[in-house]
């Protein structure tokens, strides 16, 4: 019964992980750019009072054993790096990629991070940055008097100029993928930063040989959260912490069986 009731209380912990990955899911439905994360649970180690194969006799041997499991844990919670819905904002710098791939973005530490939120504005200098104020890399700048900038498919940023009917160009934009973009670091403001899981940069133009996908202006990716799924998954976690805690009432209560024999 002692092991019934440690099962249990990791049963009972797993579920609240679970609930707090729920709710920062929920929290996020309408943040642009972000991705779920999904939690995943392993079983604890087993205590083997029969193991499987144990010799019966001479020529015979146990065909399944007795082995008594001491609960579960969270293993990870999985980025789940779908792509979201595509909403019109008419903003040319509001930018999505149709398919693979992160912006680069350079952090005040010098170091660059990856986002799949293309909500761009222009600073005080004309360059293009997010939200935040990082630089889009590679850098992109916007002289003061440009007009109908335009952001083509394949990353190249053009704009015209007063009295003047030749675009001219201010750069190209350059996407990022990994080998595991699941192992991607989160550092919260739609910033993901590369770990030895994830593997290193690719670095390519929007819809090239890379595998890249193409861009397209004038529009944001939405969340990827499913609101039905996590009110689903929401549900089941409930259960299964309830489940759990009228474990831990039916082995005390067993207990207190065993202690009122004596009486």
């Amino acid at each position: 019964m002692i092991r019934a009731l440690y099962s249990a209380a990791s049963g009972m912990k797993a579920q609240e992980l679970n609930l707090d990955n729920i709710a920062n899911n929920l929290a996020n439905a309408n943040t642009v750019g972000y991705k779920m994360r999904r939690a995943q649970f392993q079983d604890l180690m087993y205590q083997s009072v029969l193991a499987p194969g144990t010799a019966s006799g001479q020529q015979t041997l146990v065909p399944t054993g007795l082995q008594l499991g001491l609960g579960t844990h969270a293993s990870s919670n999985e980025i789940i790096f779908t792509e979201g819905s595509f909403t019109e904002t008419g903003n040319p710098l509001d930018v999505v990629i149709q398919g693979n791939g992160f912006f680069q973005v350079l952090q005040p530490s010098g170091e660059l991070a990856y986002t799949r939120a293309g909500q761009f504005q222009f600073d005080q200098n004309g360059n293009v940055v997010t939200s935040s104020g990082m630089a889009l890399q590679p850098q992109i700048t916007i002289p003061p008097d440009a007009q109908a900038v335009t952001i083509a498919p394949d990353g190249t940023v053009s704009y015209t100029l007063p009295n003047q009917t030749a675009a001219q160009q201010a750069g190209q934009i350059q996407l990022a993928n990994f080998q595991n973009p699941a192992g991607l670091n989160s550092l919260g403001n739609n910033l993901y930063s590369p770990t030895d899981a994830s593997g290193d940069a690719v670095v390519g133009v929007p819809g090239g040989p890379q595998g890249m996908g193409a861009l397209l202006q004038g529009y944001t990716e939405q969340s990827n959260v499913s609101v039905v799924d996590e009110f689903i998954d929401m549900i089941q976690t409930q259960r299964g912490y309830e489940a759990n805690s009228k474990v831990v009432t039916a082995a005390d209560n067993m207990y207190q069986e065993v202690n009122n024999l004596q009486r």
